[in-house]
């Protein structure tokens, strides 16, 4: 059974979030046998930033991870992760937590024995490391938990339980690959919630890869795209749905019996969608350019509308979504 002995001063104050790059590399490169899996990455992360990292099965996410966590070495190339620079190994071991995608648990063990020994890996006293241990466990609730076998728990409490073993060391840095996978939707709202609270209250890095674009867009406020280990997008969801996703749909009301007009405008400054009905009575459907901010491409198409006497009773966007942008950058190399 876990109980504290005596007093001792919690660990794993939250941090500060911080402007400066807790995570940079610079043309990382490894490959297996001849076959590259990571190509000439350039990344920069800021402290407290929720990262997301997607690609299509094999683009090279989980060979990143292992990189900058120092599981592998790379072929080429550098990085730093927290002020710690790529040949400190062992530095920036102290300064992690990971949560691979296959963690392995000891059905033995019990929670609370699980953590303490953990945290007793990495140098802390009896005593600290019970406090730590009852203390996570309350923090990814599981606090009923401390003396359950980890053999009867359901995929998502070890799931709990796998991130409140990467933060024993109160981390900088959290590299969790694929943590909601095979998770049922409450499963992953919590594991998500919890990824949410981790940089929130601790001001700690998270780099989340993930399939899920659903899970990047509720919780990550940078996105990176792997595809074939190539960075192909880089920057907040909105920058990498406008730079990337589809042009975009809006839906402008005119008077019905300008409709012709509003239509032949709309053509001729290459508003109207190719191939698709452009609307009737008094609706027509435009495309906005995406090499543009949404708001300042419908305005343009407005201002015609208005410069050529059509008045504009209304106006609607569809916005873009971070599955298109996440097609349109990948759909490249589909038949390999």
């Amino acid at each position: 059974m876990i109980s504290i002995e005596g007093s001792a001063e919690l660990t794993g104050s939250p941090a500060q979030a911080s402007t400066r790059a807790v995570i940079e590399a610079h043309s990382l490169r490894k490959s297996y046998r001849g076959r590259v899996a990571v190509d000439s990455v350039d990344l920069e992360v800021s402290g407290g930033t929720v990262l997301g990292l997607l690609g299509p099965n094999g683009a090279g996410k989980t060979t990143l991870i292992r990189m900058l966590s120092t599981m592998l070495t790379p072929d080429s190339g550098s990085f730093s992760v927290a002020g710690h620079t790529h040949d400190e190994a062992g530095r920036i071991r102290q300064v992690v937590g990971v949560l691979p995608e296959s963690p392995g648990y000891p059905r033995g063990q019990t929670c609370g024995e699980w953590l303490v020994y953990h945290a007793r890996l990495y140098g802390a006293p009896r005593v600290e490391a019970r406090v730590t241990a009852l203390r996570l466990l309350g923090e990814v609730g599981l606090s009923e938990r401390a003396d359950s076998l980890i053999a009867g728990l359901s995929r998502g409490m070890r799931q709990r339980l796998g991130i409140a073993r990467s933060l024993v060391n109160s981390p900088a840095v959290v590299f969790l690959d694929e943590p909601t996978l095979g998770l049922d939707p409450l499963g992953q709202r919590q594991v998500l919630d919890l990824v949410a609270r981790v940089a929130r209250d601790r001001g700690v890095t998270v780099v989340l890869s993930t399939h899920v674009l659903g899970e990047v867009e509720t919780v990550c406020n940078q996105v990176v795209v792997l595809n074939r280990g190539h960075i192909v997008a880089d920057g907040t969801v909105a920058e990498v749905v406008r730079m990337s996703a589809a042009p975009r749909l809006g839906v402008v009301r005119v008077p019905p019996h300008l409709h012709a007009r509003a239509v032949a405008v709309l053509e001729s400054q290459h508003f109207l969608p190719d191939g698709a009905e452009v609307g009737h009575g008094d609706e027509v459907t435009l495309q906005l350019k995406g090499a543009e901010p949404p708001e300042r491409s419908a305005a343009a198409a407005l201002r015609c509308l208005l410069d050529a006497d059509v008045p504009v009773l209304g106006f609607s966007l569809e916005g873009g979504r971070l599955s298109d942008a996440f097609l349109a950058v990948t759909r490249g190399d589909e038949h390999d």
